[in-house]
Parts: C-alpha cells; sequence; structure tokens
C-alpha cells in the first residue's frame, strides 16, 4: 500500500507542473478586443534583471509565474505592450496593476515580481512605446498624436480592461478587489484613474504624482535657464542646505537634521551672498538670483501667476536630491526639454532657451495638457464608487516639488466643499482621501529620515501603519482609515541610530511631545499645527 501511495503521489507530482503549463498556454487562444497575445508560459521562480535607469540594481528573484505578454491596438498608431503576471499558487484573490515612470516605454519587473509574491495578481504597461534608452526622451510623440493619448491615460486604462480579462479567464473568477500603485509618472496615472476611470480601482496609492505634468516641465525649464545663466555648483549643495538647517531646524521642536513642514522655513539665499569674491561656503550675486528662483518657481512674466510651486528647503544635499535632478546635466533638464520640444512643439532640435513662459506654456496647456494632466479636482464618483485614495510625497523631492501634492489636495477640498450633496454633505476628503508627507525624503524614495513606509521593495513590515499597500487593503476592505503611518530610517545627526516617526495624514504634522528620545514615533503626536506657513 505504500508503494501504491508514493507511486501516486510522484504521479500527480510530475503532472502538476505539466497540468499548471497546459492552462497558462490556454490563454494564446484567448480573444480579447482589439489584443494580441503574444506569450502565456508557466515562468519557474528565478532571478529577473532590474532595470538600470539611475544606475546597476540588483536582480531580485520572482515566484512562479504564468507569464502573459500581449499587445493591444485600440487605434491604427498605437501598440500597447502589456504583461501580466499570474501567481502558480498562493493566488489572494486580487489584482494589482503598476504604474510607471517617466516617459515610461518599459515595463517594471522588479515591481511586479514585489507584488507577485505577496499573491496578487498583477499587471504593468510600456504606455505605448518603447523607449530607445535610459535617457528621458519622447521622440515617439513626434507626428504620432495617439500615441500621445496612450501614454497619457489609453495605455493604462486598456491594460486594466486586457489584463483583468487575462485574469477572469485563467482563475475562472473575477478578482474580488482591483488596486493601482504608481509613483511619479505612475503617481500621474494613479490620480488619472481616479478621475477619468473611478469604477476601474478600488484602492489608489499615488505617489509623488506628476499630475500636473504641463506646468511641472515648465518649472524643469524654468530651473534649467536660471542655472544657464549663473550655476550653482554640486559642491556648494551641502553649504546651502546647512545655512537653512541652521535658520529652520528648530522650528518643529526637534533639531534632528529634518524639517517637518519646510512650508514654516522662510531662510533668505540672500544670508549666504559671499563678502568678496567667492568661495565653498558662500554664494556669488548670480547665485543668489538662482536660488531664489529655484526655491520660487515659476511665474507668468506677464501677469506674476504661479506657474507651479517652487522647491522646499533643507534637503537640497542629501542622496537623490538636487545634484542628480535639478543640477546640469539633471533629469529635470531632459525632461523638461523632451516636453516641450517633442510633446509640444514637435521639434527635435527645440532650445529650451527660446521658452516664452507666457504664450510658449498656454500652449502646452491647450495642446498636451488634456491628454498628460490629471488635475480635475472632481473625485465623486471615485468616492461614490466606495474609492480609497493614499497619496504620498516626500519633502526632499527635488524631481516634483510636494507642494504640487498639497495644492490638489486643496483643490479637492476646494470642490467638494462648493459641491457638496445630501450623501456627502461633510466635504472633508479624509473619508475618502488622505495625503502623507514624508520629511526628508527623497523622489519616490530614498533621501534621509524616516522614508521607508513599504514603499520600496525592502520594506519587510506588513502591518498597516509600516506599509502602505496594507493601509490601503485594511481602508477598502475593513473600513478602517490610515490614522498615520510610521514611517522608519536612520537618525539624521546620529546615523547609527534607527529613527521612527509618525507620517500623519495632511494637514496634521508630527508634533514632538516635549519628553522622550525624538528617534522614537511614540514621543510624536499627530495633529494640526497652529500656523503651518
Amino acid at each position: 500500500m505504500l508503494t501504491r501511495y508514493f507511486a501516486g503521489a510522484l504521479f500527480f507530482a510530475a503532472i502538476e507542473p505539466a497540468l499548471a503549463d497546459q492552462a497558462c498556454s490556454r490563454l494564446l487562444a484567448l480573444k480579447l478586443p482589439n489584443t494580441t497575445i503574444v506569450s502565456a508560459i508557466s515562468v519557474p521562480e528565478g532571478s529577473i534583471p532590474a532595470p538600470a535607469i539611475f544606475g546597476n540594481s540588483p536582480a531580485v528573484v520572482a515566484p512562479a509565474r504564468c507569464e502573459v505578454q500581449a499587445i493591444t491596438r485600440p487605434t491604427k498608431d498605437s501598440e500597447i505592450r502589456l504583461q501580466v503576471w499570474l501567481p502558480a499558487s498562493g493566488w489572494n484573490g486580487k489584482y494589482l496593476q503598476v504604474g510607471n515612470g517617466g516617459w515610461a516605454g518599459s515595463i517594471d519587473l522588479t515591481a511586479m515580481a514585489d507584488l507577485l509574491r505577496r499573491g496578487y495578481a498583477v499587471a504593468a504597461t510600456d504606455d505605448g512605446h518603447v523607449s530607445s534608452g535610459p535617457v528621458p526622451e519622447a521622440p515617439w510623440a513626434i507626428g504620432h498624436p495617439e500615441k500621445l493619448i496612450d501614454f497619457g491615460y489609453r495605455a493604462v486604462h486598456e491594460t486594466s480592461v486586457q489584463a483583468k480579462a487575462i485574469v477572469r479567464a485563467h482563475f475562472g473568477r473575477a478578482a474580488t478587489r482591483s488596486y493601482f500603485s504608481g509613483c511619479s509618472d505612475g503617481g500621474r496615472e494613479a490620480l488619472m484613474e481616479a478621475q477619468r476611470y473611478p469604477e476601474e480601482f478600488d484602492g489608489i496609492i499615488a505617489g509623488a504624482p506628476a499630475n500636473n505634468w504641463s506646468h511641472l516641465f515648465t518649472g524643469f525649464v524654468w530651473n534649467e535657464q536660471a542655472l544657464a545663466q549663473a550655476p550653482i555648483p554640486a559642491t556648494k549643495l551641502p553649504a546651502i542646505q546647512k545655512a537653512v538647517l541652521a535658520s529652520c531646524d528648530a522650528l518643529d521642536g526637534v533639531k534632528d537634521g529634518l524639517i517637518e513642514d519646510p512650508r514654516a522655513c522662510h531662510f533668505d539665499p540672500g544670508s549666504m551672498l559671499c563678502k568678496a569674491g567667492d568661495a565653498p561656503d558662500c554664494l556669488t550675486e548670480g547665485q543668489v538670483t538662482t536660488l531664489r528662483k529655484i526655491y520660487g518657481g515659476p511665474k507668468n512674466p506677464r501677469t506674476g501667476a504661479q506657474i507651479f510651486p517652487g522647491y522646499p528647503m533643507g534637503t537640497e544635499a542629501i542622496p537623490g536630491g538636487w545634484s542628480p535632478w535639478i543640477l546640469p546635466p539633471g533629469f529635470q533638464a531632459m525632461f523638461g526639454n523632451s516636453y516641450y520640444g517633442q510633446a509640444v512643439f514637435e521639434q527635435a532640435g527645440w532650445d529650451f532657451r527660446t521658452l516664452n513662459f507666457d504664450t510658449d506654456v498656454e500652449l502646452g496647456d491647450v495642446k498636451a495638457g488634456p491628454v498628460l494632466n490629471s488635475t480635475n479636482p472632481d473625485l465623486r464618483s471615485f468616492r461614490a464608487n466606495g474609492g480609497k485614495l493614499i497619496q504620498y510625497h516626500g519633502w526632499g523631492d527635488a524631481a516634483i516639488s510636494p507642494l504640487n501634492s498639497i495644492d490638489y489636495y486643496e483643490s479637492v477640498r476646494a470642490f467638494l466643499s462648493r459641491f457638496a450633496d445630501a450623501r456627502h454633505a461633510n466635504t472633508d476628503p479624509t473619508d475618502f482621501y488622505r495625503l502623507f508627507l514624508v520629511p526628508g525624503m527623497a523622489h519616490c524614495a530614498g533621501g534621509i529620515g524616516p522614508n521607508d513606509f513599504g514603499n520600496t521593495r525592502t520594506s519587510t513590515a506588513m502591518d498597516a501603519e509600516h506599509n502602505i499597500l496594507t493601509a490601503l487593503e485594511v481602508w477598502v476592505e475593513r473600513g478602517t482609515a490610515p490614522a498615520r503611518l510610521i514611517g522608519t530610517g536612520r537618525a539624521v545627526t546620529e546615523p547609527t541610530k534607527a529613527l521612527t516617526r509618525p507620517l500623519c495624514p495632511y494637514p496634521q504634522t508630527a508634533q514632538y511631545r516635549g519628553t522622550g528620545d525624538p528617534s522614537n514615533a511614540e514621543n510624536f503626536t499627530c495633529a494640526v499645527p497652529t500656523d503651518p506657513r
């Protein structure tokens, strides 16, 4: 009997992978509108290469899966590539779609691997074009308005529709919940989904959203022009940050190398003016002007209206800060030039020095803004569908000013206040939308301070306070909104010491209780500051 038992067990162990292969390969025959299934294969657990956009990253291990690749063509000029990864075992019954970054053009497989490990069926898209390399450009937009629309919003929507159909066909049932998570351009996509397709996702995470795309990229050119006139060398960034912290670090009650709310800081760059000549710890008159322009943000020269907010003070020299983003030959210049040169004017040789911050910005708003911007404050349909939105942004983000996240949140609050109805007499958006600002954090991750709250692939904590995706799941599935997140990192003034700090839902900030170790989150409380500015 034992021999027969073990023989049977070995038989079923042998045929199980074969059955999985068959179930996966059958998806090749799936018929979807305007969509071709290119491949559907069972892939064993193994390493996958990490994207090298910002330097070489170690390979990660992806769990065993049914890997589906498809191309959807909603228009004659569309070619939207997408991948769907279906867990070989332990599906949690949910679907999660991953956002993109920059001008897209590739699929972040490492992000998919992390979410597959959590049991999700995961999908992502290249947004309708293939990137020609690590330099952020958009040559595919020249002469191809449909491809710009694909990038703007259609690719993410089409991927959601087709991927959910693939999930349903493979597992024999639809996902019980659908989530979206993205940062940067992915944050723009996240807000676009909530605005244009409010019934598509139950829960959305929007990190550092580039949602005001046309004005954000205008700010990039603004900084590029200012730095071309009077450059600030990277070697002066530590002196600038030191001067800012000397003026503002203690405003939040704790002198710890972090400014809880940089809006309260009113440091004057003129205080660093060199007494004579130039020196590493001071600024020339031209550099003072440049620094003021970067802090102040672009303005319309005719009306004086603010086009996009400037960059907060106090994190100029952090890792992943001003040096790779703002200072030449930073990513900002590359993005700004590609937006105006390729997406707006459709001229490969466009010169950033020629940008008119009045008429050219208006042209960009009219031509590309309706396609790329996700600034509509009307989230009533998303809320009515039961959707929950968590947005986060680092105060040290040198790519996208965190003040833009505050501006969008406040626009939603103002809109709901104006259009209150009987079902939603409470116009406070916190019942479905919460914004978390992170002191010291750079673009999407990195920087200094409490910058890990489940937003990185190295995060191990899975509870609702330490993991933003878990917090969203709990809110959507159990109705418990996140009262705070806990960010972890290293103390700035004592790098060998662990740091925890509450990340509070805006407009609250983390306020020190006055006693106890300021590196311990329990010695802080979340409260609305009396004067945040």
